[in-house]
């Protein structure tokens, strides 16, 4: 029975989840069609559910496989530049442009987890902070080679070189990504719409994966490794699943934002990005996916309404201050003591045979 109420609160969390994305879609859609909303929020949209994305993936590396990982935007910026090569090759073929967009989706997603597969088979080896450095390592490593690539494409198909004097396209070709110049002229092929359907996608896939017996077996790792290798989990496996799932959800993401520009350089999925994602996964509670979707909308949409006050340059020094006293927080036992005492004393279920203002009865 006890088992059987844990599945009914999972399911109904993940119920609730939905709720919200589906619940928020409809609202800011009425909004407008209704005019409310101005043309400088519309434009944060699709970044935001970008970066929504972005933080509930990484949260099954930090929070729910207990593993810190601060090279993440390396996989979004291969999510990004293999989205828009796609976008680009497959524009004749496939002339529906919310189709295409899905294909470049699926195609940065398949990328993404190429990337993390890549990745995670060495790192995943490594635990604590060495294996934080190496994936900060692998993140720059992806940034500089994407600065250094140049692709095309022609009638012959997709051309990538390192060098832009051997970039010779037939007659009618087109260069997508022009090394340190970035991706130019990209179609601008996202919308909000897929950006809340791939929100709702990432919830599924996470979730799942949590509630699963592959996530169970992720957790049990977490909480105490030496004890889940004893009964059998084997730890590699487990540990890369999560790893992979993860990188290719930034991949996808990744792919939705690159669209979202007509030009996207590599510079732009550097370190800074790969911490502002970490930021919205401490901010909203490690393994918690609600509050990693929650934190990142509110902390990315926040500067922009909050414009008028020229917050937005201060942006990442407040994300700093913020990230530091989360931690101050989380590490002082006495202040976690307290509010834990205010909150159930104001939560807490009154005992039966308690009358109020007077003590127990008899």
């Amino acid at each position: 029975m006890k088992k059987l109420g844990t599945q009914k609160r999972t399911s109904l969390n993940g119920l609730i989840n939905y709720a919200i994305v589906i619940g928020a879609y409809v609202l800011l859609r009425v909004l407008m069609g209704a005019g409310l909303l101005s043309n400088s929020l519309q434009s944060v949209l699709v970044p935001a559910c970008c970066y929504m994305v972005m933080a509930v993936s990484l949260n099954l590396v930090v929070g729910i496989s207990g593993e810190l990982s601060l090279g993440h935007a390396g996989f979004m910026s291969l999510g990004a530049f293999s989205g828009i090569v796609a976008a680009v090759a497959l524009q004749n073929l496939v002339p529906f442009a919310p189709l295409r967009l899905a294909a470049a989706m699926v195609i940065g997603a398949l990328f993404g987890a190429l990337g993390g597969f890549v990745v995670g088979v060495p790192v995943l080896r490594l635990r604590g902070d060495y294996l934080a450095i190496v994936t900060l390592a692998f993140g720059q490593i992806i940034q500089n080679i994407i600065m250094v690539l140049y692709v095309g494409v022609d009638a012959k198909g997709i051309h990538v070189t390192t060098d832009s004097a051997r970039l010779v396209l037939a007659e009618g070709g087109t260069a997508i990504v022009k090394g340190p110049m970035g991706a130019v002229g990209a179609p601008k092929l996202a919308t909000f719409t897929a950006g809340a359907a791939l929100l709702l996608v990432t919830l599924f896939v996470a979730q799942n994966l949590v509630n699963s017996r592959s996530g169970r077996a992720i957790l049990a790792l977490r909480d105490n490794r030496i004890a889940a290798e004893s009964v059998g989990i084997p730890a590699g496996k487990y540990k890369l699943m999560a790893f992979v799932t993860s990188a290719a959800l930034a991949g996808a993401a990744g792919a939705l934002f690159g669209l979202n520009y007509s030009s996207t350089v590599a510079s732009k999925f550097n370190f800074n990005t790969s911490i502002l994602v970490l930021v919205f996964v401490v901010l909203g509670g490690l393994g918690n996916i609600r509050g990693s979707m929650v934190a990142a909308a509110l902390l990315y949409v926040l500067p922009e309404l909050l414009r008028g006050f020229n917050i937005a340059e201060y942006r990442m020094l407040v994300y700093a201050v913020i990230l530091i006293l989360v931690m101050l927080f989380t590490n002082n036992p006495t202040l976690q003591g307290f509010f834990g005492g205010v909150r159930e004393r104001l939560f807490q279920k009154a005992p039966e045979g308690t009358v109020k203002g007077g003590g127990a009865n008899e």
